[in-house]
């Protein structure tokens, strides 16, 4: 019997990675290779990369590092975000035979099927514009909630984000092969989709926007909720809260990056809003959906940030309808605009900076937690740990309950009950 040849996959950073890595071992299986699981023997491993920060780059050495120890015969191939910009680096690490970028990752199946044995390939051609469809269904059979990517790229060039050189400009996915992929995961039994991209609120397709995506995947049997992964503040539909605050499967949370607190911060960042423009839709928005969560994300220490602009940050956090916030260093890259801007922060106060907005960021997730005690959410469990079975709510709360019942990826409605660490203890209710 011929071997059978094996792939496994590694991802780092955001859901979209995810997302397209979940969609490539679709299409692996489809050619007939065998899936294996991380850290076990493979003919060829695949890393899908992020560059966003440094912290990316040094991930993946270190990762081609370990799959090298653990399995020193494996063909490497490094793609996506950081083989775009960094294609000569990465090609000269050790037993790395392909570098493929952003605008052929998805074709790695090919690319693998025509190897050619003189050598190494580094295959890193410029994105196109056009409207994109993906080949396979990102079926994942380790989360019970799925992402579906409907966009990439982006127009915006912030000055810290190198996203547009790596991804290229904005491009939305045919609405026709959103559904496609949609009904395939709802029938495989994913009950949430998160929908994702680098820039999502400005999707478009053949007239079609965001709202369109949401309610035509509403219509989908089977999918029970449809989360919105992040998405910049002056992108959001006028309608979406609206639609939001009524009988929808569309969940309660939005994630809208601030970035600073500071005006001055924000001009020299290249935003495309005011710190109380911010303000005023977060007010709007817990106005009109009661429960709503809203979690942002925050640099720390770029360049010229003082003390003042730094605590504009804080307070911003601290008094405003945020309930999380994801905190970061700020990472000159090597393609971003920001990388030229003098005053640069001192490393230790950077640390400090984020050390006290995640402190913050988790009493406010503390206080946002508590004042949901006492109610029922319905709740899609994922997994079992530790003796509890392990979900989250619709608006984004980590949720605990014992049952000797399998309850990965059920819909169970759950009486809130009390703070336990970074999740909320939960009692199964009787109706669920």
């Amino acid at each position: 019997m011929s071997h059978k040849p094996t792939v496994s996959f590694y991802t780092l950073g955001c859901r979209l990675n995810q997302s397209e890595t979940a969609v490539l071992e679709r299409s692996f299986e489809a050619k007939g290779f065998s899936v294996a699981a991380e850290g076990h023997p493979a003919d060829i491993v695949i890393i899908n990369t992020c560059t966003v920060t440094e912290n990316g780059d040094t991930d993946t050495r270190r990762l081609v590092n370990k799959v090298n120890r653990l399995n020193p015969h494996a063909r490497i191939a490094l793609i996506g975000c950081q083989a775009q910009v960094q294609k000569e680096r990465l090609l000269a690490l050790p037993n790395v035979r392909w570098v493929v970028g952003n605008a052929r990752k998805m074709d790695m199946v090919c690319i693998v099927q025509e190897e050619n044995e003189n050598g190494r390939r580094l295959i890193t051609p410029p994105i196109p514009r056009e409207s994109f469809a993906l080949p396979a269904a990102g079926i994942d059979r380790r989360h019970a909630r799925a992402n579906i990517k409907i966009q990439d790229g982006c127009d915006f060039f912030c000055s810290f984000c190198e996203i547009p050189y790596a991804r290229g400009r904005a491009r939305s996915r045919k609405f026709d092969n959103i559904l496609w992929e949609a009904e395939a995961l709802a029938s495989a039994g994913h009950k949430e989709l998160v929908v994702t991209g680098i820039n999502v609120g400005t999707y478009s397709d053949k007239g079609h926007g965001l709202l369109d995506v949401i309610e035509a995947l509403e219509q989908i049997a089977g999918l029970e909720r449809i989360r919105i992964s992040s998405i910049e503040p002056t992108t959001v539909p006028g309608a979406l809260l609206k639609k939001m605050a009524g009988r929808t499967k569309l969940c309660r949370h939005l994630h809208m990056p601030l970035q600073s607190g500071s005006d001055k911060t924000l001009r020299e960042m290249k935003r495309r809003y005011s710190v109380q423009e911010f303000k005023d839709f977060i007010r709007k928005a817990v106005r009109m959906v009661p429960g709503i969560c809203i979690g942002t994300d925050l640099i720390v220490g770029f360049p010229g940030e003082t003390e003042e602009d730094f605590e504009a940050s804080v307070q911003c956090l601290k008094e405003e309808p945020i309930h999380y916030a994801h905190v970061f260093s700020y990472s000159p890259r090597s393609s971003a605009r920001s990388r030229q801007l003098p005053a640069p922060v001192p490393q230790r106060v950077v640390q400090e900076r984020s050390r006290l907005l995640r402190d913050l960021s988790g009493r406010k997730r503390r206080v946002f937690y508590e004042s949901l005690i006492g109610t029922r959410q319905k709740v899609l469990f994922e997994q079992k740990k530790e003796g509890h079975w392990i979900g989250v709510t619709d608006n984004y709360v980590r949720m605990r309950a014992r049952s000797e019942r399998h309850l990965a990826n059920q819909w169970m409605g759950v009486d809130l009950a009390e703070i336990d660490g970074q999740a909320v203890r939960g009692v199964l209710s009787a109706a669920g």
